[in-house]
């Protein structure tokens, strides 16, 4: 009795694998088509931007929806992943590249990813002019195996460094996560730099993209001629609360901490969610592409939620 309970529990745990991996295929076809609507005339009939060379028949627009159909449902393995597709459902995705190739053709279509990206984020709030500002550590490996990491060695521009993240007061080793984040959650800009870089770098690309809005900091992007230079180039006001012992010192009010808790919470979905905090990559390049793909996911499951009428920052369910 208890042989025929274990086969049918079996049973049922690979028939949910099956339909997991049916459902990874169903949710591609819609994302796919997601990718499409926004592509506009970056991609040929094909689904290709146009090159010289062969055709690939695995588009990259295709390329672009599976990476960003993967990190919606979590998963951030793409031996695992491959595996299951091939095992599981083979030919449920047509000319399906391997997973080396993936790998390398994701790193080349980053850049038409992170166009259909900031083409969704201004369907679903383009004319926000109130932002929240801050970054995030993205660790590479463990302090105790820093210096035995082999990460950006033959390419020192992009080579991850020491930092120091203040809030959670710790040292690591790898690079930072700047975002700028509209009060309704939506990521409109975002760039990776190393983890030594101070925050008010990442400001001087923002002035040449934004003007005539409100950002809001927190207190390590406070300095005086920084603010002055924002508002006298792009007429950008950056509200960054006083520390204690400063003499104009004011308690933050109550918008301004509403408002700052977005971006917060949008890092913890990053870290829960998208599980930012694993690194599988053994190059920057692979990582910056990974941390698109991540960014990526999370606008398009805001736009689900904004097709289906539900809240935009409830992602975890958008897909359900």
């Amino acid at each position: 009795m208890s042989l025929i309970f274990s086969n049918l529990v079996v049973s049922k745990q690979l028939s949910t694998i099956i339909v997991d991996m049916r459902n990874f295929v169903t949710k591609f076809g819609k994302i796919l088509e997601i990718c499409k609507k926004f592509a506009g005339n970056q991609v040929n009939e094909k689904g290709n931007v146009p090159r010289c060379g062969v055709v690939p028949t695995f588009s990259d627009l295709e390329v672009v929806a599976f990476s960003i159909t993967a990190e919606a449902l979590s998963i951030d393995s793409e031996n695992y992943l491959f595996k299951r597709l091939n095992t599981e459902c083979p030919g449920a995705i047509p000319n399906l590249i391997s997973r080396r190739q993936y790998n390398q053709r994701r790193k080349k279509t980053m850049l038409l990813g992170e166009n259909i990206r900031k083409s969704i984020a201004k369907e679903i709030d383009g004319g926000e002019y109130v932002f929240s500002i801050d970054s995030k550590p993205v660790k590479v490996c463990q302090n105790a195996r820093a210096n035995r990491c082999q990460m950006g060695k033959d390419d020192m521009e992009h080579a991850p460094s020491w930092g120091y993240c203040a809030s959670q007061n710790m040292y690591y080793y790898g690079y930072k996560l700047h975002a700028l984040c509209g009060i309704s959650g939506v990521v409109h800009s975002y760039d990776m730099t190393a983890a030594n870089v101070h925050d008010l770098q990442y400001l001087k690309d923002v002035q040449w993209e934004y003007n005539d809005c409100t950002i809001l900091g927190d207190k390590g992007y406070l300095s005086a001629p920084v603010q002055l230079d924002l508002f006298e180039t792009a007429n950008i006001t950056l509200d960054v609360p006083y520390r204690l012992n400063q003499k104009d010192w004011t308690p933050p009010t109550w918008a301004y901490k509403r408002f700052r808790k977005r971006i917060e919470t949008v890092f913890s979905q990053f870290n829960d969610q998208f599980m930012m905090i694993r690194n599988y990559a053994k190059k920057p390049a692979g990582l910056f592409a990974r941390m698109a793909a991540k960014v990526a996911a999370f606008t398009m499951l805001q736009y689900f939620n904004l097709l289906n009428h539900k809240p935009i920052g409830q992602v975890k369910y958008a897909l359900f």
